[in-house]
């Protein structure tokens, strides 16, 4: 990074005296003595799960939002600049996660683990680790319901994914009654009512007036007693921020203007044929006051506010992870996966929300560490899959991978970030797919399979982050590879 940038970093940093209870030494000093690592055990895995986390990181050169925590551990890792998910929905792309599935394989709804892990037999990751001597421990939100449970208010038998975890659980004694309440929950308690609870919210506390800071501390504890586990473990912390309500402690709100958080490039909504759609979680589950975002400049401006106070809220929950990580001398023996479901469009194409496949939808940002890489502190701009989080994980903990799935091992790029792709990146949302390379996007109403496309969008981002809709028919030899290739992406499985 340049000297520019180191600045930035530490500028952004000491921002964090008014909002973290985490010391100065927690941010610039390694523990001082590291365990030694057990050479009888693979290594530990520490799967970081946050919901709705767009690529809004200051080490993507996002300016205007505050992330030191996590771009300190960007420094200690690798930064995937280009990882998409499958399908732009927190159940599906879970599913996805946990199968090495495509999006049609799983299906678009938040449904499909609960329905789709029978024909996954003991190929889901967390059973694949635990038959291979893992414990598997799930805290927070990592299945699509927190907890692991589908019953009534996500509190009661059946289990979304059974035979997974040895643990899988919410934080207790937590004001919220129920992980559903939880999932949307408002300060100190006070559960979503659908259709009239506000969108954002900014509760004069401290962090564990929201969910989060809940599960950071579970986290910490939870951590603690790893640290002397005789055994290898897999443990997944999964996050709620910054998914709707855009709701945070105040003191993270004071971190913004508003006016310094810039609007996209382009709001305009997309000209038909368009995947171009209302968002009925943003505009049905929630209430507004008569007001929109879509045509409302000044609330939309509001609601970007309040989406990068929740990022910055949870950017501390995961900072208080990794240092408790630190402070116990585990790194030396740890993978280290930080993940996001999927991104949200803020305006971005006059779209606002997930349920689509334009770029701010299906791009989120992951970051990956392990034991001895070469490789630290790089951004790796390939073009990566969701699915490919499966076959790396075996791959770095020496473990076989399943057969049958789609994702491959990342180690090619671990070794070497400045590598070429290894494959495009396919997604899938309910009668459209979309398939990405380094350049292009193409988004396709029907299926190129058997040639059932009822109509095209290309994006070109050789010039733009959000990408610029272009006249298809003025790239006909890009039209048809990546025609070619949504039509061969279910051909090779690994």
């Amino acid at each position: 990074m340049t000297n520019k940038t180191n600045m930035n970093k530490q500028a952004s940093i000491k921002t964090w005296a008014a909002v973290t209870t985490l010391t100065a030494s927690h941010l610039v000093a390694d523990p001082v003595a590291e365990k030694t690592k057990r050479k009888d055990n693979p290594p530990n895995i520490l799967f970081i799960a946050i919901d709705d986390w767009r690529n809004d990181l200051h080490a993507l050169g996002v300016d205007h939002v505050k992330t030191p925590y996590m771009d300190r551990f960007a420094q200690e890792s690798m930064l995937f600049s280009h990882h998409y998910v499958q399908v732009p929905t927190c159940g599906a792309s879970r599913a996805a996660l946990l199968s090495g599935l495509r999006g049609p394989q799983v299906g678009s709804g938040n449904h499909a683990i609960a329905t789709g892990h029978r024909h996954w037999g003991d190929q889901v990751l967390p059973r694949w680790f635990r038959k291979h001597g893992y414990q598997t421990l799930a805290l927070g939100k990592i299945t699509h319901h927190p907890g692991n449970l589908r019953g009534d208010d996500w509190n009661h038998p059946p289990e979304e994914l059974p035979n997974a975890w040895d643990r899988s659980w919410v934080p207790p004694d937590t004001p919220w009654q129920t992980p559903a309440a939880m999932m949307h929950g408002y300060a100190n308690g006070v559960a979503r009512t659908r259709g009239q609870s506000p969108a954002w919210e900014a509760y004069d506390g401290d962090d564990k007036s929201y969910p989060d800071g809940w599960v950071a501390a579970e986290a910490l504890e939870v951590l603690a007693e790893l640290a002397d586990a005789d055994g290898p473990w897999f443990f997944g912390v999964g996050f709620f921020k910054p998914h709707l309500p855009f709701a945070a402690p105040k003191k993270y709100f004071d971190l913004y203007d508003p006016d310094d958080i810039p609007a996209p490039a382009d709001t305009k909504r997309q000209p038909e044929p368009s995947g171009w759609r209302r968002s009925s979680e943003l505009m049905g589950n929630y209430g507004h006051d008569g007001r929109d975002p879509y045509t409302d400049e000044e609330y939309a401006r509001v609601l970007r506010h309040a989406y990068a106070a929740a990022t910055s809220y949870v950017d501390v929950q995961v900072g208080k992870v990794l240092e408790r990580v630190r402070e116990l001398g585990l790194m030396d023996d740890l993978i280290i996966v930080i993940w996001s479901d999927h991104g949200f469009a803020l305006g971005e194409h006059g779209a606002w929300g997930k349920h689509h496949l334009y770029e701010a939808a299906v791009r989120a940002p992951m970051l990956i560490r392990y034991p001895g890489m070469s490789q630290q502190g790089t951004i790796c701009h390939a073009t990566v899959e969701t699915i490919d989080i499966f076959p790396t994980l075996t791959d770095l903990a020496g473990l076989p991978s399943p057969q049958g799935i789609f994702g491959v091992s990342l180690r090619p790029l671990l070794d070497d970030p400045g590598g070429a792709s290894l494959k495009p990146a396919f997604s899938h949302w309910r009668g459209e797919e979309a398939v990405r390379d380094e350049r292009w996007r193409l988004v396709v109403q029907g299926a190129a399979k058997n040639d059932q496309v009822e109509a095209i969008e290309l994006f070109d981002f050789k010039d733009s982050v959000e990408g610029i809709r272009v006249d298809h028919e003025a790239h006909p030899d890009v039209v048809e590879r990546l025609l070619a290739e949504l039509r061969n992406q279910f051909d090779d499985p690994r």
